[in-house]
């Protein structure tokens, strides 16, 4: 019996040619040969953190080298092979690994962590989940587009437990997306060994739950992973569908090098380094006479010399040095607003909701790539009607109902984004943020700064209490997000500030949160012009111009100031905040140097609201105007009641009039 034949790894070439066994061999060696001289240069200090790959080779060089060029991969840390199958430039990916500016973020993450989309190719984050949900939202593009192409997401078996795999399966097989989903099993999460992280004998037998196909194939077996997904390709451009595929293969390194492996058994190590995928196909190669062994020895000389040289274009390139002006300059994409619509006032009475409603339809005539996402938005409406006869209107493919799978859809408007359309996402309530705020803080949030690629997402939050719904229907959760930069977050008082604000948010390429009281819907009229026009974001509004005090608020607290004003007479200053982030900081200071006197007001509960924020920065930047001191007023620090006597107590508005009276007396 011959060698092969004794081999670990069984391979059925098919009909594939001599020259493509032998490109799929060379691909194979060039992750393999900058993996083992990354190991050195990580002894020697010059990178400083390395996640190795070595021993699942196959399954990024098959994968990539079965899809074409133009079809999206979304990595982890063990797909170096996705990258150098995709030809990224060698000098770059080494300059990235060393924190350079020559590298893909700028020295502002490190590994993996980022994207190309030259290459189309989108890293990971360290959440491990999230990438597999913008596979979902590319693959969305292509059906939208009529595009017969496939994206294709990596995960590994321990993130098979996370929420984001549920989500992203879920909402791809309900939506028939052209995703495949492939699992990396490579038997450890760091340490935790994978009979301690599920109980299924396959993690392929998790997809028919979803009602989609599954494969489980030896991920090692370069011409098993590239048939394999060369097939399920043509299948899923013609006939769109996702596919759930197991490949399993072994970490025979650490989780990262600082790990170690002597939690791992001896003979199980000595297993799986008798099934290298690099040298068993080789040996394949050699004995079948499709490889020489001078053919082999030129190609690893000629690889390590490209290695050396490369090296040596990122050994040479400049360190990265912190210029402020230009990390404060990359946290947005570049976006002119538009200026301040010159306005007399007029325009026909619209209520706070059919204000919404109203930008909410012209946006989708202004930006014909414009998606909407949500809950019950479509046949429905929207659980307020905002969206109702959008579907008839705009049609099924770009007026969406999700799932409920709010980080997964968060993650399809972000992949949506990466294919040059726009995205809507509304929460049913503000309150159900929280199950997709992973995807927001970090990945929308994140996005530009990291690697420059921008995230044209909106989210829309029906917020606020008033209304009676008790602790999950009425929160007022802006602050949540105030903290993290690269959002922008507006907040709306009048129907005109709602509509031209959301068509500001529409037309910025940047993640904008989108608050809307639900008190105000139907409770608040005004004028509102009947063309589309923007209301910059990061400009306060003068509501009322005076001189006794100053009340900064923003949404509901608008109408609290108004009407204490105007039930007292008082000469206030009541400034409309309008957006959150960024704050005008420039009308914020006129006010307080006019009056010296500041209430920051707002519905949300007072520890650690936004009230504080601006309480400091007048406080640190005003102080010497000040004849008092700064008065907070928010809600009461406990979870929103639903007894309307209690609610009321909750609410700051009886507050309010203390805190004026105590401000006028000092």
């Amino acid at each position: 019996m011959s060698k092969a034949a004794l081999s670990p790894i069984q391979y059925q070439r098919g009909e594939l040619s001599n020259e493509l066994l032998l490109e799929l061999y060379r691909q194979l060696l060039v992750p393999r040969l900058i993996e083992e001289k990354m190991l050195i240069l990580l002894r020697q200090g010059r990178i400083s953190k390395w996640f190795s790959g070595i021993g699942q080779e196959a399954i990024s060089v098959g994968t990539t080298a079965a899809l074409e060029s133009d079809e999206f991969i979304f990595t982890l840390h063990r797909n170096l092979g996705v990258f150098t199958t995709r030809n990224v430039p060698m000098h770059r990916l080494f300059a990235q690994w060393q924190g350079k500016l020559m590298g893909y973020t700028k020295g502002r993450d490190r590994s993996f962590h980022f994207g190309t989309m030259e290459h189309h190719i989108v890293g990971m984050i360290s959440h491990l989940g999230p990438q597999l949900s913008l596979a979902d939202g590319v693959g969305l593009a292509h059906r939208i587009k009529g595009e017969p192409k496939v994206t294709l997401a990596f995960t590994g078996e321990g993130g098979t437990s996370e929420g984001e795999f549920h989500e992203a399966l879920n909402v791809a097989a309900v939506w028939q997306l052209p995703v495949i989903f492939v699992i990396e099993n490579n038997g450890y999460g760091l340490s935790t060994p994978t009979y301690e992280q599920y109980r299924c004998e396959n993690l392929a037998d998790k997809g028919p739950g979803y009602g989609m196909r599954s494969l489980t194939i030896d991920g090692n077996n370069i011409l098993e992973v590239y048939q394999t997904v060369r097939q399920l390709a043509e299948e899923l451009r013609a006939h769109p569908e996702p596919v759930l595929l197991e490949c399993r293969t072994f970490r025979r390194r650490g989780h990262e090098e600082a790990s170690g492996t002597k939690y791992v058994p001896t003979d199980l190590m000595d297993y799986w380094e008798e099934r290298d995928p690099i040298t068993n196909y080789a040996q394949y190669l050699l004995e079948n006479g499709i490889l020489q062994e001078e053919q082999q020895k030129t190609w690893i000389a000629e690889i390590k010399k490209t290695i050396k040289k490369e090296l040596q274009i990122a050994d040479e390139a400049p360190l990265t040095e912190a210029d402020l002006a230009t990390e404060l300059s990359d946290l947005y994409a570049h976006h002119e607003p538009a200026p301040e619509p010159d306005w007399n006032g007029e325009g026909i009475s619209r209520r706070f909701i059919d204000a919404i409603s109203e930008g909410l339809g012209q946006a989708m005539e202004i930006h014909p790539d414009l998606v909407l996402m949500g809950q019950d938005i479509a046949d429905y409406g929207g659980v307020f009607k905002i969206t109702d006869g959008f579907m008839e209107r705009f049609g099924a493919d770009r007026v969406r109902n999700t799932p409920l799978c709010e980080s997964a859809i968060v993650g399809v408007g972000l992949g949506l984004s990466l294919k040059s359309l726009k995205a809507m996402v509304e929460m049913q309530f503000a309150d159900f943020v929280s199950c997709g705020f992973n995807q927001i803080v970090n990945n929308l949030a994140k996005l530009h700064y990291r690697w420059g690629q921008s995230a044209d997402v909106v989210i829309r939050m029906p917020t606020g209490a008033g209304t009676g719904a008790g602790p999950y229907h009425s929160q007022s959760n802006e602050a949540w997000f105030f903290h993290v930069p690269g959002l922008k977050i507006v907040y709306p008082s009048t129907p005109y500030d709602a509509k031209g604000l959301l068509l500001a948010a529409f037309a910025d390429p940047n993640p904008v949160l989108f608050f809307e009281h639900k008190a105000l819907y139907r409770s608040l009229n005004g004028p509102v012009p009947e063309t589309p026009y923007e209301v910059p974001i990061g400009k306060a509004r003068t509501v009322r111009s005076g001189r006794q005090l100053s009340i900064l608020t923003y949404g509901y607290g608008v109408r609290w100031a108004l009407d204490l004003c105007e039930s007292r007479d008082l000469d206030a200053d009541i400034i409309d905040l309008r957006s959150l982030l960024p704050l005008d900081y420039e009308a914020i200071s006129a006010s307080v140097r006019k009056t010296n006197r500041v209430i920051i007001l707002h519905e949300d509960t007072l520890l650690g609201g936004i009230g504080a924020e601006l309480s400091a920065y007048i406080s640190e930047h005003l102080f010497a105007e000040l004849d008092a001191p700064v008065l907070r007023v928010g809600s009461l620090d406990t979870p929103v009641p639903f007894a309307a006597d209690l609610e009321r107590q909750f609410l700051p508005q009886d507050r309010l009039q203390r805190a004026v009276d105590r401000l006028i007396a000092f």
